[in-house]
């Protein structure tokens, strides 16, 4: 061709579409897939360190724990000391400690029964302040009761079927606790425990 429309030279015109508005709307794509995955990459996230509890309380599910009074175990029965008798036996070679010991427990309403030294089985033979030797059913009251005027004595049972207990005195029995403790330690003891809240 001549004139104006004439090639020249060896560079030839290029034929294709220009590449710009290809990669704008690549470029968006991307963007809006991206956004997308971290939105959706958040929401699990959340999801997993509330436990979902967002989402449960939109769709109406969310838990309500109940409003519960907490309910009170009643106190365990226990014996009046006027009902427990009790025989004072004297482990140590300190004289007079059976009876000085009997005399006490009279005071604070203890029925007393036989006054005197250890049999051979625990003469000299009991380290501690004393030891509480009954029949098994004396576990649940007896014992107990007898055990506020005592602090460290050991429990025994035997075969007997009677319901008095022997107190047994150690070498390192002083004295009793005194009246004031012996009655808190009697309160504590029949004053009702709550019983678990139940849980949600």
């Amino acid at each position: 061709m001549g004139g104006k429309y004439r090639i020249t030279g060896d560079a030839f015109p290029r034929m294709r579409r220009p590449r710009k508005r290809r990669r704008l709307v690549l470029a968006g794509i991307g963007a809006v897939v991206a956004l997308g995955l971290a939105g959706w990459g958040t929401l699990q996230l959340i999801d997993v360190f509330t436990g979902g509890d967002k989402s449960a309380a939109a769709a109406g599910h969310k838990r309500v724990c109940p409003t519960v009074k907490p309910a009170v175990a009643p106190a365990k029965a226990l014996p009046k000391p006027a009902a427990i008798k009790v025989n004072v036996y004297n482990a140590t070679t300190r004289s007079g400690l059976a009876k000085d010991a009997a005399e006490e427990l009279k005071k604070r309403g203890f029925a007393i029964g036989e006054v005197g030294n250890a049999s051979k089985e625990y003469d000299k033979k009991v380290p501690g302040t004393g030891v509480l030797l009954g029949a098994p059913a004396a576990k649940n009251g007896g014992f107990t009761v007898l055990g506020t005027q005592l602090a460290g004595a050991v429990e025994k049972t035997d075969t007997r079927k009677t319901g008095e207990i022997d107190l047994i005195l150690g070498t390192k029995f002083k004295a009793f606790s005194t009246p004031q403790e012996a009655t808190a330690a009697m309160a504590a003891l029949t004053k009702p425990a709550p019983a678990p809240s139940p849980s949600c």
